[in-house]
């Protein structure tokens, strides 16, 4: 991939290396592979983190009731404790990417989906995600990735910012694309995307720019729409 693609890449990875991240888990197994539950909700065992209501997550989300009783079993098998910290997420990203550094990635990602900033992610926090990024429209994947780039959550994105998400993705596999990506690449290419976004030329990014310049590319839709209902 050379660097005209990282502006459609750096939008879409975080659908595609998550999806990768749920088989790992082994919870985007067909409904069909799990026993019937007669539960009315969630199965609460000795974990350490219990889940909201079922009733409850079934109304925040786009999953059907049993839907969420397969996510649920799925987490809570890789996640008996029923959170996931970080260091157990850079873990699992870093199988997917043994020849690059996918820490720095895995961070930003964990961040995103760390609501409540406690240093974990909680099922409620993984469900609601997911749904997102599966089922969302297109306005709620694009407000979901704008939260993953604005790393200090005040509500813009600044070209710093930016650079440090495309690095994040160039460190994880860009030394591994072909033609090869010079160094300076990520910096360049930012720089045009940019200044693409930022119409008002104020030095950041709001998130009306940032959701016009993207539905306004037709490659960036298109990334939007590969993974609706794939569970």
């Amino acid at each position: 991939m050379g660097i005209q693609g990282m502006e459609l890449f750096a939008i879409g990875v975080v659908i595609i290396l998550f999806m990768a991240v749920l088989k790992q888990f082994g919870i985007l197994e067909p409904i069909s592979s799990f026993e019937d539950s007669s539960d009315s909700d969630l199965e609460l065992s000795t974990v350490r983190h219990q889940p909201e209501g079922l009733d409850q997550l079934q109304a925040q989300t786009k999953f059907t009731r049993k839907e969420l009783q397969s996510l649920y079993r799925g987490f809570k098998n890789e996640c008996p404790s029923g959170m996931v910290d970080e260091e157990t997420f850079k873990s699992i990203y870093s199988q997917f990417f043994p020849q690059g550094d996918a820490s720095t990635y895995a961070h930003f990602l964990f961040n995103a989906f760390d609501i409540d900033r406690n240093g974990s992610i909680r099922f409620e926090d993984f469900v609601i995600g997911l749904s997102v990024l599966l089922r969302g429209s297109v306005t709620e994947k694009l407000n979901w990735a704008f939260n993953l780039y604005d790393i200090n959550k005040d509500g813009y994105i600044t070209k710093e910012e930016m650079l440090a998400i495309m690095k994040s993705i160039y460190d994880m596999m860009g030394r591994y694309t072909y033609p090869c990506v010079r160094d300076e690449a990520p910096s360049e290419h930012v720089d045009k995307f940019f200044q693409k976004m930022d119409k008002n030329r104020d030095g950041v990014v709001t998130i009306e720019e940032f959701i016009e310049t993207c539905q306004k590319d037709e490659n960036i839709m298109n990334s939007m729409q590969l993974f609706e209902n794939v569970i």
